[in-house]
């Protein structure tokens, strides 16, 4: 029998696909559970407009994320902290302040998507990756200056 997934289910398949099963699982399991819907004619066109639906929202969200791109990009963001002798930081500056920083700024980025292997811990300007959308890296320039 041939079933549409209306959710995971491990070892079977994934939301979204048509497989064959067999009819006693179908009807017994899937069915009965809502895991799965008979794929009869209208069945798979409700599947089809789903699917290109999903597609166009997937488009409109990564043109929003290219937009919200180049404006990360054409930004700067400046941070001040205490600095000792040759530019060297008392601490370090870490994600979570760049985005509180972002936040004050009516820019809601999440501090896990600022990618950053360490904090920087040195005056001057420095570029941080920062995943926008899971196609999209955007850089963003830091400027950190010694506060007074």
């Amino acid at each position: 029998m041939k079933v549409i997934f209306l959710d995971d289910v491990k070892g079977k398949g994934k939301k979204g696909e048509v497989k064959n099963v067999s009819e006693g699982y179908a009807r017994n399991y899937l069915l009965k559970n809502n895991l799965a819907v008979e794929a009869n004619k209208g069945n798979m066109k409700s599947l089809e407009k789903k699917q290109e639906s999903e597609e166009r929202q997937t488009e409109k969200e990564l043109e929003a994320a290219e937009k919200f791109k180049e404006e990360l990009e054409n930004m700067t963001i400046e941070l001040t902290a205490k600095a000792g002798e040759n530019g060297r930081l008392f601490g370090a500056v870490t994600n979570k302040q760049i985005a509180e920083r972002l936040k004050k700024m009516d820019l809601k980025i999440d501090k896990r998507k600022i990618e950053m292997n360490e904090p920087i811990r040195a005056l001057g300007y420095t570029n941080i990756k920062v995943k926008v959308h899971p196609q999209v890296t955007a850089t963003l320039k830091v400027h950190v200056a010694e506060a007074k």
